[in-house]
């Protein structure tokens, strides 16, 4: 079974009984351990995951972590553990603190079951940060925590690639953050930004202080337009893309790159620009004219472990063919370039 499929199984039990995991040990038992084995880890090999992981830490003697993981032999993540319904925060878990300094795990993790937290040393060499640089909601997984999670896998647990990725997760977590906060409360300097565009000469406080309150409103209406307008075009064209909220939809530089091919392709025979790209929760489709009704392919890049390229034929009928990489989309040159000419040909 696909690590997706697995995680999304693991969240349905998460959202069924979390009221009833009261301890910290029920939520090891429904949730954590669940969680590890989905990740590939055999919870039950003591060489793998080590339960109540003890190491001396100074004068404090005897404490323990929840769970230390083993990876070729060597502990790479310690995992601390607490009830469902207890918040998550460092000084409840000062113990997962400390010991991420003594042992040579790069990676700890905080969790209550159904929220995790994932901690490195990016600040500091050997020292746990202070904030997680990922954290995700077992209830309400994204497309994006598939992805991220998958790069914890037992198989494939590569250790720098890890790191590049947490400092990527860390810097974009700081920039939302950031525009979340100018988006609430606009700051001056971000007030003048924004007035340099639309003010022609001198700023008054008058004109400050009405963009301050137009920044939040006009944010929201451009996430309301943008959502009312796919929603629309899927009702209005009969579209079978599955609705989804934008934060549930994110267009890799795999699909990205897998567009400009086909529209490399038909470029022959269209304007580049007749050419267009939808993405969707399942997969992301190419369009002609930006029409749903006028599909040219498909691809289904979101698994971890397959990926597909859809082609049509005349009658729009789709076959999937698997792909190993983006490029292999070429070899299917000639159906893309039959379909483009059909639909010219209506």
């Amino acid at each position: 079974m696909e690590l997706e499929s697995r995680l999304e199984a693991l969240s349905e039990k998460a959202r069924t009984h979390r009221e009833a995991l009261a301890t910290e040990e029920a939520a090891k038992n429904a949730l954590v351990m669940p969680f590890l084995q989905a990740l590939g880890y055999d919870v039950f090999n003591p060489a793998e995951v080590i339960p109540e992981f003890t190491a001396d830490v100074g004068t404090k003697k005897g404490e323990k972590v929840d769970y230390a993981i083993c990876v070729e032999g060597e502990i790479a993540m310690l995992i601390e553990c607490k009830p469902v319904n207890q918040e998550l925060s460092l000084k409840h878990a000062s113990q997962l603190y400390r010991y991420f300094s003594v042992t040579d795990a790069k990676f700890a993790i905080l969790t209550n079951g159904a929220q995790f937290k994932f901690y490195s040393d990016l600040e500091a060499s050997n020292r746990m940060d202070q904030k997680p640089f990922y954290e995700f909601d077992l209830c309400k997984l994204r497309k994006t925590d598939y992805r991220n999670l998958a790069k914890f896998q037992k198989v494939g647990f590569d250790v720098d690639a890890i790191v590049e990725t947490a400092e990527s997760l860390q810097m974009e977590g700081a920039v939302i953050k950031a525009l979340e906060a100018e988006l609430t409360e606009p700051s001056a300097d971000f007030v003048r930004l924004i007035a340099s565009k639309v003010v022609d000469g001198r700023l008054t406080p008058g004109s400050k202080s009405a963009i301050s309150r137009h920044i939040p409103n006009a944010f929201r209406a451009i996430l309301r337009d943008r959502l009312n307008d796919r929603l629309s075009s899927a009702i209005d064209e009969g579209s079978d893309e599955e609705p989804a909220s934008s934060s549930e939809i994110e267009t890799t530089p795999d699909e990205l790159e897998g567009f400009q091919l086909v529209r490399a392709i038909c470029s022959d025979i269209v304007d580049p620009s007749r050419i267009h790209m939808r993405d969707a929760k399942s997969y992301c489709a190419i369009l002609l004219d930006d029409n749903n009704r006028k599909p040219l392919a498909r691809m289904w890049f979101n698994s971890e472990t397959a990926r597909y390229v859809g082609t049509f034929d005349e009658d729009k009928v789709e076959t999937k063919h698997p792909v190993q990489n983006v490029v292999e989309i070429y070899k299917h040159k000639a159906a893309i370039i039959d379909r483009l000419q059909s639909m010219l040909a209506e």
